[in-house]
């Protein structure tokens, strides 16, 4: 049997990440968030976790040693725009956008884990030349990590989404003195929208919020998908204003704006950008799932509206089994803001041979 490495999730949301180190065998004790209806939803699915709905800032010391005794693995996904060379390392504390990063660090250097991963938008690699990223490592190499970093593709780990983050592993010198290697994370087959949503079109017009699936998961991925009852939660189809779906009735699969007749639009503009009104395509990865629900820029491949709820968590690859709590809106919102679970599993599995 594996061992069980325990996982505390910083900036958890709803827990994207640590449901791929769920995945993956280890153990999530805890999870730390500011919004009230993502650290429901954490503690929801992850039952024994010690969950603070609360910012980082306000946990002192003391109470983060008597809370989370024994941590292996610190994830998350702190903010840090404050990383600039206009600002110079003197006066990177004080910016108030790098605060909670260095609570993050704060965490890091009370519970000393062996592995820290910290998850960010892409652009943190290159942004001001690089300054972000060095930084961050030196950061972190004081601190007796070995630091690498890369931004990764989520469709690369069985994702059916082409979402690209920044990922950056820290291996405590103890544990490793090479850096974490990247181009040996595990390759998985593409995995298509279609395998993702195609077994529900048979419910758009099934007046339940709560479906059962009857027949056999028929490919791997649909398996993974499946709660052990069948039933889909969350797939309340709700179309959009009769404007918006004459619109997006002229878009084939893979098409934006450019495929709606002109006369449909309020105003003439072609400065669109290419994401709006996009259809999505059945034989390809979804566009990145955004945080929106009315006002999102792709739509269902057959019907003229967005993605359900459902519908878009699978595409993030959450499984069934993992509920969400909140308004439709709060749902939404936290899908669209997850680290898909799939991506975090292909990391957290090759973590697991630096652990052993």
């Amino acid at each position: 049997m594996k061992k069980r490495y325990t996982v505390l999730d910083l900036f958890c949301g709803c827990g994207g990440i640590s449901k791929g180190f769920d995945i993956a065998g280890y153990r999530i004790i805890g999870g730390i968030d500011f919004n009230e209806d993502a650290t429901k939803t954490f503690k929801h699915n992850f039952k024994e976790a010690k969950v603070f709905c609360s910012d980082i800032s306000t946990i002192d010391n003391a109470q983060i040693k008597q809370s989370y005794p024994k941590v292996d693995v610190i994830v998350g996904g702190p903010p840090c725009q404050g990383f600039s060379s206009a600002n110079r390392w003197q006066k990177e504390k004080d910016d108030p956008r790098n605060k909670l990063f260095f609570e993050y660090l704060r965490f890091v250097e009370v519970l000393n884990p062996k592995v820290v991963m910290i998850e960010n938008v892409r652009g943190l690699l290159t942004r001001d030349n690089g300054y972000a990223k060095e930084r961050i490592e030196t950061l972190l190499t004081e601190m007796g990590y070995v630091v690498n970093m890369r931004i990764l593709c989520a469709s690369d780990y069985g994702v059916p989404q082409d979402r690209r983050r920044a990922i950056i592993v820290a291996l405590r010198e103890d544990i490793a003195k090479e850096k974490f290697d990247y181009d040996s994370i595990r390759i998985k087959p593409k995995v298509t929208v279609r395998d993702a949503i195609g077994e529900l079109y048979s419910f758009e017009e099934v007046a339940s919020s709560e479906r059962a699936l009857k027949s056999a998961p028929d490919t791997p991925f649909r398996k993974y998908l499946r709660r052990a009852d069948n039933i889909v939660p969350d797939h309340e189809v709700i179309y959009p204003a009769k404007i918006v779906q004459e619109r997006i009735s002229h878009v084939p699969q893979g098409g934006n704006w450019q495929d709606v007749p002109s006369e449909l639009w309020p105003s003439s503009r072609s400065n669109r950008h290419s994401s709006a009104y996009k259809r999505l395509k059945e034989d390809e990865q979804s566009c990145t799932i955004d945080t929106g629900n009315a006002h999102s820029n792709y739509f269902h491949p057959l019907f003229n509206r967005i993605p359900s709820i459902r519908e878009s968590a699978r595409l993030q690859s959450f499984p069934d089994e993992f509920e969400f709590i909140g308004s439709r809106g709060s749902k939404y919102k936290q899908v669209g803001n997850a680290v898909p679970p799939l991506m975090a599993a292909a990391v957290a599995d090759k973590i697991r041979e630096y652990l052993k």
